[in-house]
Parts: C-alpha cells; sequence; structure tokens
C-alpha cells in the first residue's frame, strides 16, 4: 500500500508539471537497475554529454529509489517525489534501464521518447509479461504502454521482448544496445595488438599466478541462496577437482556477494563479484561457467569456450520461471549436472566452437561496435 501510494503522489506531481513547457534537448536517465558507468543508460548519456550539443541530463538512480522507500531524510523525499517528476515531466527524452511502476499511474507527453534499454542483452528465462501475474503484471502493462522505443540486438529478440513487454512490435528496434559497443572495441583491440590489457589488469588486481588458466563462474540469481548459498559449496568441490593449471573467479550477484563474501574460500577461487568492469573480466577469462545466466549474450562475442552448470535445472525448471526455448539444444555449450561432469568437460575441452559462432551471429545484428551511434541517430529523429 505504501508504495502504490508513492506511485500516486509521483504521477499526482508529474501530471501538475506538464503545465510547464518541454525542455528541449533535456534527458532523464532512470537507472533503477544499473547506477554504474558501464550501464547502457549511463553510456548514452555519456555519449550525448561528449557531443556538446547542449543537452542537459537529470538523473533517477537506484540509490535514489532505496533512499525514498526507506523514508531516509527530507531531502530525499523532496527530490524523489517533487524534483524529479518535475524533470520527467519537462524531459523530451526519458531513457530506463528497468520497469518504472510509477509510469503505470501518468502518460508520457506528445513527443517525449521513452526509451527502454533494459540492463539484459539477451535472456535464457521468461520475463516480465510472460512470467508475471497479479497486480504486478497489470502494473507493468500499464507502464510499458509509454514505451516508444525498445532496443534489442537482432530480429531474433524482436517477437520476444516485445511479448515480455507487452507492446507493439512496431516500437522495438534491433539496432543494438550501447553497452556491447565497448566490450566489441576491447576484442577488436586484442586481435589488433595480441595484447589483452584486461587480462593483465584483472591477473595484477587480483594477484593470480599468470600461469594459470582463469576460470570466470557466473550463476545467475537465485532468491533461496539469500539464506541457503548452495553455489559455494559447489564451487569449493569444483575448486578440488579441477586440473591443476585452472583456477577459478567468482562472479555472484552482488546482494548474495556481500552476504556471504567473508566466508573463506578454497585458495584457487578468487572473489571477483565487485569488480565493477564486466568487461575485463569476461577478456581476462578462458572459459565461462554459467547456468541460465543472461551473460552468455554477452560472452560470446569473445568465442571463447562456454559450458553450462545446471545442477538444479529440475528443480529451477518447475519452480523458476520457465524458459524461452529447450535449453539443452539452445544453450551455446555442453550442459553438466554435475561437477564431475564439468570437470570431465574442461580435461577434454569438449567444446563446440562453431555453435558459440552461430549463437553470436544469430543475436547480433551488428558487429561494428556502433550501437550507440545508431541510438543517437534514432532518438534525433523527429515525430
Amino acid at each position: 500500500m505504501k508504495k502504490v501510494l508513492g506511485y500516486y503522489l509521483f504521477a499526482i506531481v508529474y501530471y501538475i508539471c506538464r503545465l510547464f513547457p518541454m525542455k528541449k534537448k533535456s534527458v532523464f536517465c532512470i537507472m533503477s537497475h544499473d547506477e554504474g558507468e558501464g550501464g547502457n543508460v549511463a553510456i548514452i548519456a555519456r555519449q550525448l554529454q561528449e557531443r556538446d550539443q547542449g543537452y542537459t541530463f537529470f538523473y533517477l538512480k537506484k540509490s535514489d529509489i532505496h533512499a525514498a522507500e526507506a523514508l531516509s531524510g527530507i531531502s530525499a523525499l523532496l527530490s524523489f517525489f517533487f524534483r524529479k517528476p518535475y524533470e520527467m515531466a519537462r524531459s523530451e527524452i526519458i531513457l530506463l534501464d528497468n520497469i518504472f511502476l510509477p509510469f503505470a499511474y501518468l502518460r508520457r507527453r506528445k513527443n517525449t521518447k521513452v526509451v527502454q534499454l533494459w540492463h539484459g542483452t539477451g535472456t535464457i528465462k521468461k520475463f516480465g509479461q510472460d512470467v508475471n501475474v497479479g497486480k504486478l503484471k497489470e502494473l507493468e502493462n500499464k507502464a510499458n504502454r509509454n514505451i516508444t522505443h525498445l532496443i534489442v540486438n537482432s530480429d531474433s529478440m524482436v517477437g520476444l521482448y516485445a511479448g515480455a513487454f507487452g507492446v507493439s512490435h512496431q516500437v522495438v528496434y534491433p539496432i543494438g544496445l550501447p553497452k556491447t559497443d565497448d566490450l566489441l572495441d576491447r576484442i577488436n583491440a586484442l586481435r589488433d595488438t595480441n595484447w589483452n590489457r584486461d587480462r593483465e589488469y584483472i591477473y595484477q588486481k587480483y594477484r593470480i599466478p599468470e600461469e594459470k588458466k582463469l576460470i570466470l563462474y557466473a550463476p545467475t540469481f537465485r532468491d533461496v541462496e539469500t539464506e541457503n548459498v548452495r553455489i559455494l559449496e559447489l564451487i569449493d568441490e569444483l575448486a578440488r577437482e579441477l586440473p591443476k593449471e585452472y583456477c577459478i573467479g567468482l562472479r555472484l550477484h552482488p546482494f548474495i556477494a556481500a552476504k556471504f563474501g567473508e566466508k573463506q574460500l578454497n585458495p584457487r577461487i578468487y572473489q571477483l563479484s565487485f569488480e565493477s568492469d564486466v568487461n575485463s573480466l569476461m577478456l581476462a577469462s578462458d572459459i565461462l561457467i554459467t547456468d541460465y545466466s543472461s551473460i552468455i549474450f554477452e560472452f560470446c562475442l569473445t568465442e571463447k569456450p562456454m559450458l553450462f552448470y545446471a545442477y538444479d535445472y529440475t528443480e529451477f525448471s518447475n519452480q523458476g520461471r520457465g524458459f524461452y526455448r529447450n535449453y539443452d539444444t539452445y544453450v551455446p555449450g555442453p550442459v553438466a549436472y554435475s561437477s564431475k561432469e564439468v570437470v570431465d568437460i574442461i580435461k577434454e575441452a569438449s567444446y563446440d566452437m562453431e555453435r558459440i559462432h552461430k549463437f553470436k551471429m544469430e543475436h547480433y545484428e551488428y558487429l561494428d561496435g556502433k550501437a550507440s551511434e545508431r541510438l543517437i541517430c534514432l532518438l534525433s529523429e523527429t515525430d
């Protein structure tokens, strides 16, 4: 009830402030999922600033939402419920990386572009309108009606994302996502110079022996792990059974990592969960182990081996969100259900690199590192 009252208050102030004229080249950035410099919204805002064409920016970040929810001071409340809807009501462009539920109680003004950049480059798991039910589904559907541009990587994702957001195919643009530009630039630089700067940076920062091969282990977030982190037991078992030339870089969800980060890890496991530059981790690694995480849609650009440790596949399928496609045949790598199977796959190097290449080509319309340029051109178009 408290949240709903907050949504109403935000919307009321927004509608009052629509009486003011729109501010040309004003950009309202909603970073409710990723407020870091490497997020899609931050990248576009930065590139627009660098063009020095008179754009002005205002930000609503995840930390602002948490401060308002926690009622942490009058200034935080005044900012969230008065200043931010005022700026949003007068903005010409609204960028966002997540569902913003106050949108369910208001409507964008004419000629305002609402650009949903999302925070995932792709998805294995179902999400949004495909899984939510009840009031949440209803509110998300209403909020998403404001979207004028939904940005995805390729034509193969248009229908899926249109369904998950409950929007028309006509507002989905397969032009690529900004955060992949930097990764593609680094991959090209590595190929041109044969110098892996990211590997050098990660190995030095975390004191990883140069002779070791780094396996990046990035499991998806599971709600049940907030109290019972089974993954730590499994990763310890893996570390003990792997060939001696390998070490493991652990990339947990930050919430899980913060809660269990003090636990003693096997010396062959390096805690990389708090590294802000995920692109560096991917380029520094030799192999990716994951399960149902969307990281594969970025890691496939490196064309390095991936394997899928689906230790709780049945449980996750039955109690989780479910998948858009058949998991075993869709993921670009071998699937293992036990640590022994994972170790055997690594020992035998039984990867299908052609399958990874095909996966990349299916999910990227462009591989030129110019997604940001295309988006900025799209934003500059007049209705």
